[in-house]
């Protein structure tokens, strides 16, 4: 766990040296997702000399621990955001201070979960590894919609599944294409169409899930109640068959065509072996984990501060919430358009957007008895409509120029805009914009 050598892949854990065999960084390598890869962008690695010299060896491998997991990272300046978020919450400071915090202190703790779920998957096989990278690349907004659905707040959870997306497909992509573009302008990108026709087939079958509700819902001649009825069972199955899709796409990715999204594998060189080695242990990384964990629950009830802020919650939903959760591998993704390595920056942006469209939200508030559905309104369905369209016309040819990046930029904020100025969350209720008089009366999500 503390000290790595390059020639030396050992570790230790509780003060017991454990040595790694080819099966373990073999096994482990062929579980790198382009989600890894992206967020390993912003890691740093960590000078292990004077944690070596302390005697006493459970302080020195707490130190190592704290080492790597706090200070492995290029975004640790913003961790003094987390106990400022906490001091200004106690200490009655302005929300938009404690919500501004929550913000900047989120961001290092997505990229750090990302980090601990590596980590714990050197430990479980190729086999398990891979699918705990594939299913926890979204972890940090995942928890958040799950306190949020604790908390009945199921407007938020659907704005946030719906901003997920649209983030992924406009502006990751978007500013990867863009600055791709840019820095390679004199050479022309190119990236596997099979990795992006998967991608977007999958998106297609859930909008199309989406869709249905509703189209139900305007088309049904029912009562109002038997139409919401109707439209929550319809959302439920409609889930579930994106499940199996999405369970089918771990299989053909992972297994029979796992080639098809490790073009550009070899292409990483020594970097990508440096990195098959853990830096910390099972047990540790499991319990940093899940302190991380509790920290983002505490700062995502921070974040209600927005409801009465005077931003909408369908901005801060949409658009705020899912550029802070992914904010890491948001970076790398754009990090590595700049290397003219396309595979791995649409890896991470259709691959992310892929997985928020299995909407798991729904089936664990039917798990819990919380009616959830993905009854949206015209206006966040016609966006997701046009947003998957233009990403599948944008990817047609297997080429990228920056005009690509700068289309799906200017889309990203027209959209955003129109959320910005709308005042009416999925539901019925209206949250205050700041512009009411103090004599009208206000409804909070």
């Amino acid at each position: 766990m503390a000290s790595i050598q390059p020639a030396e892949p050992w570790l230790l854990e509780n003060g017991t040296v454990k040595r790694l065999t080819k099966e373990t960084r073999h096994g482990h390598g062929h579980s790198r997702t382009a989600h890894n890869k992206s967020s390993s962008s912003l890691r740093r690695k960590s000078n292990m000399t004077l944690v070596s010299k302390v005697p006493c060896a459970t302080i020195r491998n707490f130190l190592a621990n704290l080492q790597e997991v706090i200070l492995g990272t290029k975004l640790a300046i913003l961790f003094i955001a987390i106990p400022l978020a906490i001091a200004a919450k106690y200490l009655g400071f302005a929300r938009p201070w404690v919500f501004s915090l929550s913000l900047l202190g989120l961001m290092p703790l997505a990229e750090r979960v990302s980090f601990l779920t590596e980590q714990l998957s050197y430990y479980t096989g190729a086999t398990v590894g891979g699918l705990l990278n594939a299913t926890c690349g979204n972890a940090t907004e995942l928890i958040i919609a799950i306190f949020a659905l604790m908390e009945n707040k199921v407007d938020v959870v659907k704005y946030s599944l719906l901003g997920s997306i649209l983030s992924n497909l406009l502006l990751v992509l978007g500013t990867s294409l863009l600055c791709g573009g840019i820095a390679n302008v004199s050479v022309e990108q190119k990236f596997d169409r099979k990795q992006a026709d998967v991608n977007i087939a999958l998106l297609l079958l859930g909008l199309l899930c989406h869709l249905l509700p509703l189209m139900y819902r305007y088309a049904s001649l029912e009562t109002p109640l038997a139409t919401a009825a109707a439209t929550l069972n319809l959302s439920r199955a409609s889930c579930i068959v994106m499940l199996v899709a999405y369970l089918a796409y771990l299989v053909f990715q992972l297994f029979t065509h796992r080639h098809i999204f490790e073009s550009q594998e070899d292409e990483d060189g020594m970097g990508a072996s440096e990195e098959e080695t853990p830096v910390i242990g099972f047990w540790s990384g499991l319990i940093w984990l899940i302190g991380m964990t509790a920290v983002i629950s505490l700062l995502s009830e921070y974040l209600e501060a927005s409801t009465s802020w005077g931003i909408s919650v369908s901005f801060i939903s949409i658009i705020l919430l899912p550029i802070v959760g992914n904010a890491a591998e948001h970076a790398g993704a754009v990090i590595f358009a700049f290397k003219n390595k396309l595979d791995i920056t649409l890896g991470v942006a259709l691959g992310s957007a892929t997985q928020i469209s299995v909407p798991m939200s729904v089936i664990v508030a039917w798990i819990v008895g919380i009616k959830m559905d993905l009854d949206f309104n015209l206006l966040e369905t016609g966006s997701l409509a046009l947003t998957i369209i233009a990403t599948a016309f944008t990817l047609q040819d297997g080429t990228s120029h920056y005009l690509k990046g700068v289309v799906l930029l200017l889309c990203y904020f027209i959209i955003g805009a129109s959320f910005f100025v709308s005042v009416s969350p999925i539901g019925d209720d209206v949250v205050t914009m700041g512009l009411e008089s103090s004599n009208q009366k206000i409804f909070r999500v």
